[in-house]
C-alpha cells in the first residue's frame, strides 16, 4: 500500500478531498461517535457556500447536544450540557436539518436515526434508508459513495505510529473490500481525535489503511457522552426477568439505556446476592420460577413464566456465574463494561473452531494449559505428530507453547534445547509438556463489539484500562458479529462454537397479540429510529441450536390521548414478523412464544399485558376467532398494575439492590430533584386534566422552590402570570 498523505490542518484536508474528487461528493461517515465532526463541519461549510458542488452524506445516528424543547428546559440544560459535553462540536448539518433546512444541493441519508428526533421532519423521513445493519456496506456502494471519513485513535510506541478505528470498525473494512472488489475509487480519510480510546485487535490499522490522515489538534474533542438514565421499577422488573434467562457459560447481547443498565444490575445482584435475587423474582412471578415446576397443561395460559403446553416452564437461571459470560453485541455499552468489572463477562472465546469446541465440551477444562490441552488437540486432529510448522505456529499463537519454541528438522527447540518432535511416545510427550508448555491460553476475547457509546466515565475507563485487560475486548466488523455466515470457510462454525447458549436481548415498542413486533417505525410510515441489527440477532437466535431471542418492552406507553397498551391486537408496521416470535418480556412477566399455536401465543401475551387493557385485548382476540368464546383470564394475571409493581420492588430499592442509577450519574442531587419536577410538568402539559390537578395541588400547598433552583430556571424574577404560574407548578412538584 502507498504511504498516506499526512496533513496537519483540517482546512487543508478539506482542500485535498475537494481536489481529489472534482465532482459531486458522496460522503460516508460512521454512526454515533465515529464521525470526525470538525472535519465534516468544515467540508459542509465549504460546499454549503458553493452551490456548484453537491454533497450527499450517508450515515446514521447523528448525535446532538441536548437543547430542551421549552424555555424552562433550556435554562435547566445549559449548565449541565456545558459541564457534561464540554467542547463536543455539534454537526452543522444536524442543526440545519432540524432548523432552517439543508441547502438544496446537500442531502443527508441515514439508515438509523436518533430515536424519535426526526418524527415529522420531512427531509429526514424522505431520505431515510431502511436496511439491516449487515447490508449497510452494500448499500453505501449502491448510493455511489466516493469518500469515507472516520475519527481515529492513535498510539505511538517504540517508534511506530499506529491508528485505531476504535469506536467504529463496524462497516469500514467491509466497505473498503467491496470497493476494491468492484474496482471503484474510494478516498479514505482518517482524522485523529486524541480523546478516542485506542482499541487493539480488530480495530487497529496501520496509517496506510487511509489515503489521507489529518493530525490537526482541532480534530480532538470530547466524545459524545450521554448521562446514564434513571432506571424505573418497570425497567428493573423487565431486567430481572431477562437476567433469569441467561445461562452461566453463555453469550449475551444487550443494548444501551435504562433497560440495558437494569439487565446488567440484575445480573450483578444475581451473582452477588443470590438469596435476595430469588426472593425478588418470586415476588414478580405468579407462576413460580419454573426451576422445579411440573409440566403445565395446554389449558393453563402462561403468565409470569410462560410455559409450553406440553413441557415444563421456561427454565429460570438463578445461580452464580461460575464460568462467566461472553459478550457479543453490535453495541459495546456501559452495562457490558460494568459486567466485565464485576467479573461476570469473563468467558473467553478463541479464534479457532476446534480449540473452542474442545473448551465447550470440557475436553479442555479451562484456559489453564495442561498436558490434557495438548492431548485433546492431538486426538481431535487439530495438531499432528510429528508437529508441522503450522502446528507449532498455532500452539505458539494461543499460548499452548512458550514463546520461542521453534521447529528444526526432527526436533523442537527452546533456548537451544532440542526435544524429539514426537507426541505419540509417552516419554517424548511428557518431555514436551514439561519443557515447552505455556501456562495459560492466549488471545482470549470476553467482549466483541461493532461500535461503542456510553457516558464520559465509560470512555475514560477504556482510555485508562491496562493493556492486558483491553486486549480481551475486540471491536470488529458487523458482518462478523451480526450474522452466522462468514467471509471465509469455517467462519460460520467458529461463530457457532463461540456463541453457545446465546441470549440476544433487544427492545421493541409494540407487540401484537400474534407475536409480531414494531421496533423502528409507526404505522403512518414515520420512522422512529431504524431496524439496525435487531432483525439480524432475532434471525440468528433461531439459527443457533441453543440461543433465544428476547424482545423487551414496557407494557404501556404515554400518548397524547393518555396511557396506551404496548401489546395490541394488530399494528400496521412490522419490524420482526410473527413467524420469528420467540420470548417477549414486559414488567409483568415472560411469554415464551416459540413454537406455540396462535391461541396460546395470544393467552401468553395477554397474561403479561397491563391489566387495564386485558379485557379489551381478550375481546379483540375473540372477535377475530383467535380465542375461544368462553376463555377467561386466570385471576393471578389480573394484578398487572404499576402500583402493585412499585410495592413489590420498593423494599429492594430501599435496600439499594435496585438503585435508580446503578452505575452513577452525571447529574447532581439538586439536578435530579429538578428533573423530576420538570418531567412531571412536561407530561402534564400534554394532558390538560393532569395539568389542572397539578395546578390546584400546587396552589393549595403553596410550596416555594429553593432560590438557586429558580435562578437556574430563569424564574427568580417572575412577573408575568405565565412565569408565576410555572414557578408555582414547579415548586409544587419538587
Amino acid at each position: 500500500m502507498n504511504r498516506p498523505r499526512v496533513i496537519d490542518s483540517i482546512d487543508a484536508t478539506v482542500d485535498a478531498v475537494l481536489d481529489a474528487v472534482p465532482g459531486d461528493i458522496v460522503l460516508g461517515i460512521p454512526l454515533a461517535i465515529g464521525k470526525p465532526n470538525p472535519w465534516v463541519n468544515a467540508l459542509y461549510r465549504r460546499i454549503k457556500a458553493n452551490p456548484s458542488r453537491r454533497l450527499t452524506i450517508i450515515t446514521a445516528l447523528s448525535l446532538e447536544r441536548p437543547v430542551g424543547k421549552s424555555e424552562l428546559e433550556r435554562h435547566f440544560l445549559e449548565p449541565l450540557v456545558e459541564r457534561v459535553f464540554t467542547d463536543y462540536p455539534d454537526l452543522e448539518y444536524v442543526k440545519d436539518l432540524r432548523g432552517p433546512g439543508l441547502p438544496p444541493h446537500i442531502e443527508v441519508r441515514e439508515f438509523f436515526m436518533k430515536t424519535g428526533d426526526y418524527l415529522g421532519n420531512s427531509p429526514a423521513q424522505q431520505n431515510f434508508i431502511s436496511t439491516n445493519y449487515t447490508f449497510v456496506a452494500r448499500d453505501m456502494l449502491v448510493q455511489g459513495m466516493n469518500v469515507i471519513a472516520q475519527a481515529v485513535g492513535e498510539q505511538h510506541e517504540a517508534g511506530q505510529w499506529r491508528l485505531s478505528v476504535a469506536s467504529n470498525p463496524d462497516i469500514v473494512f467491509e466497505v473498503v473490500e467491496k470497493y476494491a472488489a468492484a474496482g471503484l475509487p474510494l478516498l479514505k480519510v482518517g482524522v485523529v481525535n486524541r480523546q478516542m480510546p485506542f482499541m487493539p485487535n480488530g480495530a487497529q490499522v496501520t496509517p496506510d489503511f487511509f489515503d489521507i490522515v489529518c493530525t490537526d489538534a482541532a480534530g480532538t474533542h470530547q466524545l459524545f457522552g450521554p448521562p446514564n438514565g434513571r432506571v424505573s421499577s418497570a425497567d428493573y422488573a423487565i431486567g430481572l426477568h431477562a437476567s433469569s434467562l441467561v445461562a452461566d457459560g453463555g453469550t449475551l447481547q444487550i443494548g444501551i439505556g435504562s433497560l440495558g443498565d437494569a439487565i446488567a444490575q440484575a445480573l450483578i445482584v444475581r451473582d452477588r446476592h443470590g438469596a435476595e435475587y430469588r426472593r425478588i423474582l418470586e415476588s414478580l412471578t405468579p407462576d413460580g420460577l419454573g426451576d422445579n415446576q411440573p409440566p403445565r397443561s395446554a389449558e393453563s395460559p402462561s403468565g409470569g413464566v410462560a410455559s409450553a403446553p406440553a413441557g415444563p416452564a421456561i427454565r429460570r437461571e438463578l445461580g452464580r456465574f461460575d464460568r462467566g459470560l461472553y459478550g457479543c453485541s453490535e453495541m459495546f455499552v456501559n452495562g457490558f463494561l460494568k459486567l466485565i468489572e464485576a467479573g461476570i463477562i469473563r468467558r473467553e472465546v478463541f479464534a479457532d473452531t476446534t480449540l473452542q469446541q474442545l473448551l465447550n465440551s470440557g475436553a479442555i477444562a479451562d484456559e489453564t494449559v495442561t498436558p490434557q490441552t495438548l492431548r485433546a488437540l492431538l486426538e481431535a486432529g487439530r495438531i499432528h505428530s510429528p508437529l508441522r510448522q503450522a502446528d507449532v505456529d498455532f500452539l505458539a499463537r494461543f499460548g499452548i507453547f512458550k514463546p520461542g519454541v521453534t521447529l528444526d528438522g526432527d526436533y523442537l527447540m527452546l533456548d537451544g534445547l532440542p526435544l524429539p518432535n514426537d507426541l505419540r511416545g509417552q516419554a517424548q510427550f511428557d518431555a514436551v509438556c514439561k519443557i515447552l508448555l505455556g501456562t495459560r491460553l492466549a488471545g482470549g476475547i470476553v467482549m466483541t463489539g461493532g461500535f461503542f457509546l456510553g457516558p464520559n466515565d465509560f470512555y475514560e475507563r477504556l482510555r485508562s484500562m491496562p493493556p492486558h485487560e483491553l486486549a480481551k475486548v475486540d471491536m470488529t466488523r458487523i458482518d462478523f458479529i451480526n450474522q452466522l455466515y462468514g467471509r471465509t470457510p469455517g467462519d460460520s462454525e467458529l461463530k457457532r462454537a463461540q456463541r453457545s447458549q446465546a441470549r440476544f436481548m433487544n427492545t421493541t415498542m409494540m407487540v401484537t397479540l400474534l407475536g409480531a413486533a414494531a421496533s423502528d417505525g409507526l404505522e403512518s410510515g414515520q420512522v422512529v429510529s431504524g431496524v439496525g441489527g435487531q432483525y439480524n440477532f432475532v434471525a440468528m437466535a433461531h439459527a443457533l441450536p441453543d440461543a433465544r431471542s428476547i424482545l423487551m418492552l414496557r407494557a404501556t406507553h404515554s400518548h397524547k390521548d393518555g396511557v396506551k397498551s404496548s401489546i395490541l391486537w394488530n399494528y400496521g408496521h412490522t419490524t420482526i414478523p410473527r413467524h420469528l416470535r420467540d420470548i417477549v418480556i414486559t414488567e409483568y412477566g415472560v411469554a415464551d412464544l416459540r413454537g406455540q399455536a396462535d391461541s396460546e401465543v395470544v393467552k401468553r401475551l395477554i397474561a403479561i399485558a397491563d391489566s387495564r387493557f386485558q379485557p379489551g385485548l381478550i375481546s379483540e382476540a375473540k372477535a377475530h376467532g383467535k380465542l375461544d368464546a368462553g376463555y377467561e383470564l386466570p385471576a393471578r394475571y389480573r394484578e398487572n398494575l404499576p402500583e402493585a409493581l412499585e410495592a413489590r420492588l420498593q423494599p429492594w430499592a430501599d435496600a439499594r439492590l435496585l438503585p435508580p442509577f446503578p452505575f452513577g450519574t452525571d447529574l447532581t442531587p439538586d439536578e435530579l430533584r429538578m428533573v423530576g419536577a420538570l418531567k412531571k410538568l412536561a407530561h402534564a402539559a400534554q394532558h390538560p386534566v393532569e395539568l389542572v390537578q397539578l395546578a390546584v395541588k400546587s396552589l393549595i400547598e403553596g410550596k416555594e422552590a429553593p432560590q438557586a433552583y429558580l435562578e437556574r430556571l430563569g424564574l427568580a424574577d417572575a412577573h408575568s402570570f405565565k412565569d408565576m404560574f410555572i414557578r408555582k407548578l414547579f415548586a409544587g412538584n419538587l
